[in-house]
């Protein structure tokens, strides 16, 4: 089934491209390369990788989410996940064009949109942050949550880097990733413990039922750090930061308070309520008067200083190097924040040099912290190859056996984390497997390897087979 749509808020649907919408079903007998040729990596995460496609037959570039699915509950949700999207045909929320399950993947291939994640735009010397475009992006997010809500789905898992731009040339978002989105039934409690920890609701922490407004109190947050740059309830750590949201204590710094409109910080206010039933719906926070009059909001220019130092912490928590630089960066900041102290703006500079410091540190070639080791294993047994890698942006990781690059397979499964823990799994291992195996990760800075040998020994009884002198009676 095709069909078209459009925008149906107070954006302009002129300004909006019509798109073909195909409602999808997994397919079993194609493999994605028959149909497609695989480009550049786009990112990695546990679930599996993304990589850029293009269609063969159209020369239309796509993404490809690669999600491993061995197990039969892996194989269940990714066929959710594209069943759920098959709901959600809206200008707002990216779309599925085709599925393919092969031996250990379910693929799903998406529309591609190459503009960024919305805040790392919002940060470049040639766009305007104000509440008013600010105003805009949240119409357009609570266009597409609102229907989301609308087909009874709720994402579950909203944060900035799941708000993109189409392209790198206008400001229209779209919401991504629906992997941990869920289906609510009338008087069917769900329960979740899944979600990032700066952006879930009290009610997740809680294990309590989940609601469409559980989304809203993620777009609160997202919102908060929009306009203010900081992040609400962000803790030195997870713990710390599930305990401040479960609080429900938060506020307004005195920077922030003098330049937001009142009506800016009361449509926060209304989403950041600790109970979920007092918070704002998708329908009436786009009724807010911030939504809907943009007379009334702050035409000053906010700053984006404070936004670039929530993309270089969140990008360096990623290595997982920045517990004593963060420290020393909240204690900077404090100096900084603090009016009563005469050498503000020295610390403010020393704060700033601190932050342009970690970002640059971010930028570095791969190395690798842990390198491989050798293996001897029993043949019938399994092996583990594992290494941590380390290095801005994230790297590119292929494996060799014997000089040749492996292939993901039900013997052999290659694991990845965002920490940079890397492991190569050989099932049901075989003589055929010893030697060699090199682990390569590349970026844009240059490349490192690190290679171990694997040892096969042989149980006495098949060394006797293979040499033929086991005697038979």
């Amino acid at each position: 089934m095709i069909c078209m749509s459009y925008l149906f808020t107070d954006e302009d649907p002129e300004c909006e491209e019509p798109v073909e919408y195909t409602e999808v079903t997994v397919n079993t007998t194609d493999r994605v390369d028959n149909l497609y040729i695989k480009l550049e990596k786009l990112g990695m995460g546990k679930f599996g990788q993304v990589y850029k496609l293009q269609e063969k037959r159209t020369g239309k570039i796509r993404a490809g989410k690669f999600s491993k699915a061995r197990l039969q509950k892996d194989i269940a949700n990714a066929r959710s996940e594209v069943e759920l999207m098959n709901k959600l045909h809206h200008p707002r929320l990216v779309h599925c064009v085709a599925a393919f399950q092969e031996p250990g993947w379910v693929i799903l291939v998406l529309e591609y949109i190459a503009g960024g994640e919305l805040f790392e735009r919002i940060v470049a010397d040639d766009f305007e942050h104000t509440e008013i475009t600010s105003v805009d992006y949240m119409s357009q997010i609570l266009s597409g949550v609102g229907y989301m809500h609308q087909q009874g789905i709720v994402h579950l898992d909203l944060k900035p880097e799941n708000i993109v731009c189409v392209s790198k040339v206008d400001t229209r978002v779209k919401i991504i990733d629906f992997g941990l989105a869920r289906k609510l039934e009338p008087g069917v409690p769900v329960k979740v413990l899944q979600g990032t920890a700066e952006f879930v609701a009290p009610e997740v922490i809680a294990y309590e039922p989940v609601g469409f407004t559980t989304d809203m109190w993620s777009l609160g947050v997202i919102c908060f750090i929009l306009l203010s740059g900081e992040s609400p309830f962000q803790g030195e750590n997870d713990t710390e930061t599930l305990q401040n949201i479960t609080s429900g204590n938060w506020e307004f710094d005195e920077e922030t308070d003098a330049v937001l409109s009142d009506s800016a910080k009361d449509f926060i206010r209304r989403l950041l309520q600790k109970n979920m039933k007092s918070r704002l719906t998708a329908e009436q926070a786009v009724n807010h008067p911030w939504i809907k009059d943009k007379a009334i909001s702050s035409t000053k220019t906010l700053s984006k200083e404070k936004i670039k130092k929530f993309l270089a912490r969140q990008k360096w928590q990623k290595t997982g190097k920045a517990v004593l630089a963060l420290k020393r960066m909240a204690m900077l900041s404090h100096k900084s924040d603090s009016n009563s102290s005469p050498t503000t703006d020295t610390d403010d500079s020393e704060s700033k040099k601190v932050f342009s410091f970690l970002q640059e540190q971010l930028q570095r070639p791969p190395v690798f912290s842990s390198p491989l080791k050798d293996q001897a294993e029993v043949s019938g047994s399994s092996a583990r190859f594992h290494c941590h890698i380390e290095g801005f942006p994230d790297p590119e990781v292929l494996w060799f056996f014997s000089g040749s690059p492996i292939q993901e397979s039900k013997r052999f499964e290659i694991e990845y984390e965002d920490s940079g823990s890397c492991t190569l799994i050989i099932s049901d291992v075989l003589p055929s497997d010893a030697g060699v195996y090199m682990c390569q990760a590349s970026n844009s800075h240059g490349q490192a390897e690190t290679s171990a040998r694997l040892t096969v020994h042989c149980l006495r009884a098949e060394r006797s087979i293979r040499d033929g002198t086991v005697k038979t009676v």
